[in-house]
């Protein structure tokens, strides 16, 4: 059965990249090989592979997170965040949109591990879906770090 609300958070996500794309276009490329993870979740839904979509709607977005976390992105979104909560005006409209991304992504989480443990939990093959998402996730999160790596030049170090 299609979950409208986990499609709902999908597109949400796909549409938070693409805009991203708008107020942070030196990475256009970048944001929007960001959003074909959620493209494949909605076709997943969309031809009822369900336990895929769900599996994927877990990992991808915590992925995401992890690599935000862990590259220091989330400073300059704290910082919007500030901000805004003082009743200014953002001076950096990407950050803000990526603390919107943050959000759904818990959201996806959320509503993936709630789905999944409602419909597939205790059903068998529950591992074998979690290790195939996983494994699917860390290649496509692999390839777009291997991606942006090497498309800055880097300093020599011998000099």
């Amino acid at each position: 059965m299609l979950h409208r609300g986990i499609a709902t958070l999908a597109m949400a996500l796909m549409l938070c990249y693409f805009l991203l794309t708008r107020y942070d276009a030196q990475f256009f490329l970048f944001h929007f090989y960001e959003s074909l993870i959620y493209i494949v979740i909605l076709l997943m839904l969309f031809y009822f592979e369900e336990k895929w979509a769900y599996m994927l709607g877990i990992f991808a977005p915590a992925a995401w997170l992890i690599i935000t976390f862990a590259s220091g992105g989330t400073i300059g979104t704290m910082r919007q965040l500030g901000l805004v909560l003082t009743g200014n005006r953002p001076d950096n409209p990407a950050s803000l949109i990526s603390l919107l991304i943050c959000l759904l992504s818990v959201l996806m989480i959320i509503f993936c591990g709630y789905r999944w443990k409602r419909e597939y939990a205790g059903l068998g093959k529950g591992l074998y879906t979690a290790l195939v998402s996983l494994v699917v996730t860390v290649v496509y999160y692999g390839i777009m770090i291997v991606w942006f790596w090497h498309s800055f030049p880097h300093a020599s170090a011998a000099g």
